[in-house]
């Protein structure tokens, strides 16, 4: 397993904690192996307000996938559980995101890593901080990026432990 990845996965529709930890068992496949999860963390909504709160957490994997593989992988992890997206930044069942693929920097149609909004939300970069607490992304700590989402509100709701890895 020569690549290294990190996931942002968040649930605010239905059993939040249940879809993440269904998406989580689902992760876990021969060519990807969870090195590391955050604990769970309970986050409002940032650009579309009038729904549910999510719940919120990040993985460190490694994979045999290249970045499209995993991408395509995660996507179809979403359709099994019924990811029922309606609307951009809307409520949903589970929504998996590729942030970082090694040190590579990809723009696609497809896919583009890093992954182009996580740098200021505070919902993504903690869970990160947690589980790489001395990670750089595009040349900034991740403090630095975690100082700019102060009007930002997460609650820890979870001991990783609830995903049993």
């Amino acid at each position: 397993m020569n690549n290294e990845a990190y996931l942002s996965l968040g649930s605010n529709l239905g059993d939040r904690l249940g879809f993440l930890a269904l998406a989580v068992s689902k992760l876990r496949c021969d060519g990807l192996k969870i090195e590391k999860c955050s604990n769970v963390y309970e986050t409002e909504p940032q650009n579309l307000a009038n729904q549910p709160n999510f719940l919120n957490c990040a993985l460190f994997v490694k994979t045999t996938f290249n970045a499209l593989q995993l991408l395509r992988f995660c996507q179809t992890i979403e359709c099994s559980i019924g990811k029922n997206k309606i609307i951009d930044f809307g409520p949903r069942d589970i929504d998996i995101d590729l942030l970082i693929f090694n040190s590579e920097k990809i723009s696609t149609s497809d896919l583009i890593i890093p992954h182009p909004r996580m740098l200021n939300r505070k919902f993504v970069l903690a869970p990160l901080k947690e589980i790489a607490p001395h990670l750089v992304i595009e040349n900034r700590h991740i403090d630095q990026l975690i100082t700019k989402c102060t009007d930002q509100k997460i609650k820890l709701f979870a001991d990783k432990n609830v995903f049993d890895i």
